[in-house]
């Protein structure tokens, strides 16, 4: 019996071992991409898997609106590569031969990355706030800076395969404010031979029946799938409807294009979901962007490098949870498993369309169990040795403003929305998220016209280098450097500021200063509250047709907050503990967003300001060294607990020995 036990433990270890290590054998390079409305992660395979670069984290990337947080729309994607009648370098033969990497498969032994950097057209801004370096900063790209570059930033991904052929990925990110809510995905396949990443040429021959095959599993979005009445499987896009354009030649279809949004679910009884509207508190809807990518170009074969209108010829819609889709190491070795994926590659336009199939119903009563992924398949391509091909593709995400996602939502918790002539409240509330589907068109048009021109989109003037913002006394300081000065269109300088928090709707312009100015005095802050700043450069519209280009507000977003400061107190009678008491039921008492918030008023410019339970347990130190009569606590002791309700001493020491206390009260 002791002895069963012992090999059960010993081969329990051994399977943690082979877990943990074959988890550290996937781990992949990936890079972030942060600088307009639209943030997203990169990986050094080639695609951006399932939980590729957090886990547990079933939506990541695909942030839109960035600047607030949980707009991730992006659940998994996958990028498989077939041929038919392949023979390998071992003179295997398969009907098909298909390699993966996604939705879940990391693509170990089939894909080899090469190069991965991210390049910038123009130098980062250097945040500060209180002389300390921003908390995000976007100083994090390979090299210095290249203004010959065609985006803000460019990422270059070279992906050789175990099929011979060789993957050059480049994605271009804009900042421009028309252009900044969708990235331009390059691909150019090149038949290498190259089946190891050794750099030889194991194969010399013709690839037949090739096909590039994208799937998407988008999910609609993190914040609105995280409210209760959603339900959590919609994070995995259990009710996602996906939708195309241009799979019918016979169409007037303006482009090539495939999209989902959030759809009907059934598992919520409580209220009409779509939108996905804050239910239980202020109704704001958590989840009306549309996601999806247009076809920009694709060669009409290896030789012929015009555009094939008739590209993508696979557009449909698979089980996110299919066995196809699921882990499996051999794959490229599994002859019935790559007959199957090859035949999801060639399938064709699938009719009717998805979101023709779901119609009015729930999305989550046409899927087997986790949804469905977007899939486009280019192909067949014929690829001699030395010959590619070179698709271009732009994905993006638009929708309603956030400031319209709280006005529309409260109106329908309060059943008032109205849409045009429709009164119903859940149909106007529907007739506002489905106008969503109109931005991404529109979307898709701009990214389309930058493709055409080559990438020459008209540019606002740069943001500065750098960016200091200040606490003070009776004033917050606001500096930048002069390096957008030399811009000809440059016309002003337009600094915006919220408080509380940084992820906020109530950014206000506080000021519009000429060229030539390079300070501002906020003078209109109050004491205790945390402020949050960012500036944008104005162009005088010369370069745009008379509409002014903006800066992008990324590049000098301030993430750490700055403070409107008292002077140091001068007695230590003088000391106040503020709320007091602190209650938290009292909202009103308290400071705006930041709960569990006490401050110590009038001290000392140095001390040191001990805090003790009632019953004398130091539980929190605090050194004050600003020179400021204020400090801030949150109500955390040292251990990383908040204080529970009860009688408080703070005790205050000056370094000469001075020594006062105050008692304050806390309610929860």
């Amino acid at each position: 019996m002791f002895q069963r036990k012992i090999n059960l433990m010993a081969l329990l270890l051994t399977v943690l071992f082979i877990f943990f290590f074959t988890q550290k054998s996937y781990s992949q390079e990936t890079k972030w991409i942060q600088i307009g409305s639209l943030h997203g992660w990169f990986a050094d395979k080639g695609c951006e898997i399932e939980e590729g670069r957090i886990s547990p984290g079933q939506q990541d990337g695909l942030r839109w609106p960035a600047f607030f947080q949980k707009q991730d729309c992006q659940a998994a994607k996958g990028l498989w590569i077939g041929a038919s009648n392949f023979t390998d370098d071992k003179g295997t033969a398969y009907t098909n031969k298909v390699i993966c990497v996604g939705t879940r498969s990391w693509g170990n032994g089939e894909f080899f990355p090469k190069t991965f950097k991210m390049a910038t057209r123009f130098p980062a801004t250097a945040v500060y706030v209180d002389g300390t370096l921003g908390t995000y900063t976007q100083n994090y790209v390979d090299g210095d800076p290249d203004p010959t570059l065609p985006a803000d930033r460019v990422i270059t991904n070279v992906v050789n395969t175990s099929m011979g052929i060789e993957m050059t990925r480049k994605i271009y990110a804009f900042s421009q404010q028309f252009n900044d809510n969708y990235f331009i995905h390059e691909y150019v396949f090149k038949n290498t031979g190259d089946v190891n990443n050794d750099g030889t040429a194991e194969l010399n021959k013709t690839l037949t029946g090739v096909y590039f095959y994208f799937q998407n599993r988008w999910s609609v979005a993190w914040e609105g799938c995280a409210f209760p009445e959603t339900g959590d499987p919609t994070r995995w896009g259990t009710n996602a409807v996906v939708d195309t354009r241009g799979d019918d030649l016979n169409s007037t279809d303006p482009f090539r294009a495939i999209f989902t949004w959030h759809g009907k679910y059934s598992k919520c009884t409580t209220h009409d979901n779509i939108g996905a509207p804050n239910f239980r508190k202020d109704g704001h809807l958590g989840a009306a962007q549309y996601v999806g990518w247009v076809t920009l170009h694709a060669d009409k074969s290896a030789v012929d490098k015009t555009d094939d209108v008739s590209q993508p010829k696979t557009t449909s819609y698979e089980e996110s949870d299919d066995n196809l889709n699921r882990y499996d190491i051999s794959d490229q070795f599994n002859t019935p498993k790559m007959i199957s994926r090859y035949a999801w590659m060639s399938k064709g336009y699938v009719k009717p369309r998805h979101a023709a199939l779901v119609g009015d119903g729930f999305a989550d009563n046409f899927t087997k169990s986790g949804g469905v992924s977007a899939a486009v398949g280019y192909g067949p391509y014929t690829i001699k040795s030395g010959e590619s091909i070179r698709l271009v593709i732009a994905e993006g995400v638009a929708g309603l403003s956030r400031e319209q996602c709280y006005k529309i939502g409260a109106e329908w918790l309060a059943k008032k929305c109205v849409f045009g002539s429709i009164t119903d409240n859940d149909k106007a509330k529907n007739a506002w998220v489905a106008t969503s589907r109109d931005s991404l068109f529109k979307t898709f048009n701009n990214a389309i016209s930058n493709y055409k021109s080559g990438y020459k989109i008209p540019q606002p003037p740069l943001p500065p280098t750098k960016f200091e913002v200040t606490s003070g006394g009776d004033r917050i300081t606001l500096s930048w450097s002069n390096s957008s000065e030399s811009d000809p269109t440059l016309k002003s300088y337009k600094i915006f500021r919220t408080d509380s928090t940084w992820d906020n709707l109530k950014y206000t312009m506080l000021t519009e200063v000429p060229k030539g100015t390079l300070k501002f005095e906020d003078k209109t802050a109050s004491r205790g509250y945390s402020y949050y700043y960012y500036l944008v450069c104005v162009g005088d519209g010369s370069n745009n047709n008379g509409v002014n280009l903006i800066s992008n507000r990324q590049f000098t977003q301030t993430y750490d907050p700055a403070y409107l400061m008292r002077e140091a107190g001068k007695e230590l009678s003088e000391i106040r503990v503020v709320p007091n008491p602190y209650n938290i039921k009292a909202q009103s008492l308290q400071y705006k967003g930041e709960k569990d918030k006490i401050m110590f008023l009038n001290i000392p410019p140095v001390c040191t300001i001990k805090i003790y339970s009632e019953r004398g347990d130091l539980i929190k130190t605090i050194e004050h060294s600003n020179g400021s009569g204020d400090e801030a606590w949150n109500s955390i002791t040292e251990y990383n607990q908040v204080v529970v309700s009860g009688v408080y001493i703070a005790y205050f020491e000056t370094p000469d020995g001075k020594n006062t206390f105050r008692k304050f009260v806390i309610i929860r």
